[in-house]
């Protein structure tokens, strides 16, 4: 197969055209009728009127007695009625009003005597305390209109109205057929070169909540005849196919040929990114979407191209986006050929709403997963400065991000057990961690952006940790530094050892791969110092520029093979099942702001800290070493 390349067309000119396109085709629901008790989340087809009024005969309203109301006219306090046992009828709420009755006294104003009567010391009103015919709804009326959510509360109506049975919208099949050679179903131990294919469970997920039926076929491999035949059936099965990956101009890239010659292809690229190798296609009134590989890709391909189309069937108006400013953390560079859709965490810090860009990968799954909201970079903008006001639609409700501490700094894992520990003690806050490393963080609180830093800057003048830093970045004072744990930092190496690395000189000797972590992380900080110390010149250790952003991440490359040591925790290591080196104890603690200290949830936190359940989950992690964990150490 040559090489095709792909075309550039604005988003929103494709999903217009491609919605029009469809429309003239004929892409539209059916209707099909089902019980009203299974109708709860289903379009009705057409309006559903009431066969019968509800209620249907006059009811009552209380417990109490019915009775004409004429004899108790007169009734006061002063001269009260006394009714004989022929003169009412008890009834409960909901009982027939009997013949000859036109009221209802409730029980607790009606005076029980010996004899039976009874004595009431207020007249009653003709109708008081009785439901008439019809009162809720009449025979005849409208009770949903025309393509209406089925809600718990008009399943109710329907039945008290006699329908049973109501039309609602087919709910279109979604056909999801995943390809490639290389991708396996989900396994806890994949083999090298294997890519678990997690894809279509995101993907029905996504789908399930909007409504369809999502239908994922067996994994195909990357031979044109075989994709061609699933896109067949999927067809022949299915209202949508969805066919994910190949959908770039690769030599083993094959969804747009197929998709032209079963059907018609009417754009392969959409300028936006992620998801640029997006395919618009359709065989007669049945779209074809060919869908990226890279999950963020997908999911965004999803969100633009397809969610439009569901609604389109639904006949529904597209869902609002709830949109907030924000003020940016970092600056986002952008290329002016692609709208760009940039995930983001967000809090509210010293009543600002704060936005840190998380990772742009279209492979990492996981930042979907983290962020609170997405900035939409138009096309034609190369980007926003640090400190700008941007627009950003949110990913979760407002309110939990007003509850949200905020934490930039440098990473460990006893922030997330920490956060966990958080959402237990009260459900209603949460912690998003943002790792910049720890003058990120300084930068961070100096600038307002963050309740919290994890910070472990090293003095190379004297050893301590942190104090020094905050002396000179924080000259007129205003910050808190808070303890947290010391914690052993060494090298990491893989189980076994079999570089047979003894001391930080071995990092230089030829064939070792090293993997660093990112300047102006505390750990880079430490690592340069003791290579000063040691006399080791960095350009000779392969990989001192191979940079990640957490420990964790550092011990995996060294787990896969990649890499024979960094530098890093002995939480990471053990996580790992890795050799561990020793250097040094560090401090590790919490910069806080004089702004947010005293707010309640940065006093839950360290409430959090100072709790029994911490130290067990750090005993657990392994490394660490607490004694006033949450105390403030220093008053700047």
């Amino acid at each position: 197969m040559s090489f095709e390349y792909l075309t550039n067309v604005p988003l929103d000119q494709a999903r217009q055209e491609y919605r029009e396109f469809l429309r003239a085709r004929g892409f539209r629901a059916e209707a099909e009728t089902v019980p009203v008790q299974d109708a709860c989340s289903r379009v009705t087809a057409g309006p559903v009127y009431a066969h019968i009024c509800a209620p249907h005969y006059p009811a009552s309203a209380m417990d109490g007695i019915a009775l004409d109301a004429k004899v108790t006219f007169g009734a006061s306090e002063t001269t009260p009625v006394t009714l004989r046992p022929e003169d009412f009828t008890v009834v409960d709420t909901g009982d027939p009003i009997p013949d000859g009755c036109d009221a209802v006294v409730m029980i607790e104003d009606v005076i029980r005597q010996e004899d039976g009567t009874v004595r009431l010391y207020a007249p009653a009103a003709p109708w008081q305390h009785i439901r008439q015919i019809g009162e809720d709804i009449c025979a005849g009326e409208m009770i949903l209109a025309s393509h209406t959510t089925v809600t718990p509360s008009a399943i109710g109506a329907m039945l008290a109205a006699g329908v049973l049975e109501v039309s609602v919208l087919r709910r279109p099949v979604v056909g999801i057929i995943p390809t490639g050679d290389e991708i396996v179903p989900p396994t806890a131990d994949p083999k090298p070169g294997d890519i678990v294919e997690f894809n279509s469970s995101i993907f029905s997920a996504m789908l399930d909540q909007w409504g369809t039926v999502p239908r994922t076929f067996p994994i195909v491999p990357d031979r044109k005849e075989a994709i061609r035949a699933a896109v067949e059936t999927a067809l022949e099965e299915c209202d949508i196919v969805l066919l994910n990956a190949g959908s770039s101009a690769g030599r083993e890239d094959w969804s747009v040929s197929v998709i032209r010659e079963l059907g018609e292809v009417l754009y392969h690229g959409i300028a936006m990114k992620p998801g640029k190798p997006a395919i618009l296609g359709c065989r007669g009134a049945k779209p074809i979407l060919g869908v990226p590989g890279y999950p963020v890709s997908g999911i965004l391909a999803l969100t633009e191209l397809l969610r439009p189309l569901i609604d389109d069937w639904f006949h529904a108006a597209p869902a609002p986006g709830e949109y907030r400013e924000a003020t940016l953390a970092r600056a986002v560079v952008s290329g002016l050929k692609y709208q760009e859709f940039v995930r983001v965490r967000l809090g509210q810090v010293g009543g600002k709403l704060m936005a840190s860009p998380l990772g742009r990968g279209s492979g990492v799954v996981s930042s979907f997963m983290k962020a609170d909201g997405i900035l939409e970079i138009p096309q034609g903008t190369e980007g926003y400065a640090a400190g700008s006001s941007v627009r950003v639609r949110l990913l979760r409700p407002a309110e939990e991000l007003d509850h949200t501490l905020v934490a930039i700094g440098s990473h460990d894992p006893l922030l997330d057990e920490a956060t966990d520990l958080l959402h237990l003690a009260d459900p209603s806050l949460y912690m998003s961690s943002t790792h910049v490393g720890s003058m990120g963080g300084i930068m961070a609180v100096r600038r307002g952006e963050t309740h919290i830093a994890g910070v472990h800057l090293l003095d190379e003048h004297d050893g301590s940790y942190n104090t020094a830093f905050i002396k000179k970045y924080f000259p007129n004072g205003g910050v808190r530094l808070v303890e947290c744990v010391g914690r052993t930092q060494g090298l990491m190496l893989p189980a076994g050892n079999p570089g047979n690395i003894r001391t930080l000189k071995d990092l230089a000797r030829p064939g070792l791969r090293y993997v660093n972590r990112q300047k102006g992380s505390g750990t880079r900080i430490l690592i340069d110092y003791l290579c000063k110390k040691e006399g080791i010149d960095p350009s000779k250790i392969y990989g001192y520029d191979r940079e990640e952003f957490t420990h964790t991440s550092v011990a995996a490359q060294i787990a896969s093979g990649t890499a024979d040591a960094g530098m890093g925790i002995y939480s990471a290591a053990r996580l790992y099942g890795l050799d561990f080196l020793p250097v040094c104890m560090e401090q590790y603690d919490l910069l806080i702001p004089d702004a947010a200290f005293d707010t309640p949830m940065v006093r839950r936190l360290l409430e959090v800290l100072q709790s029994d359940a911490f130290r067990a989950r750090l005993e657990a992690l392994g490394g660490y070493q607490v004694e006033h964990p949450g105390t403030v150490r220093q008053h700047f």
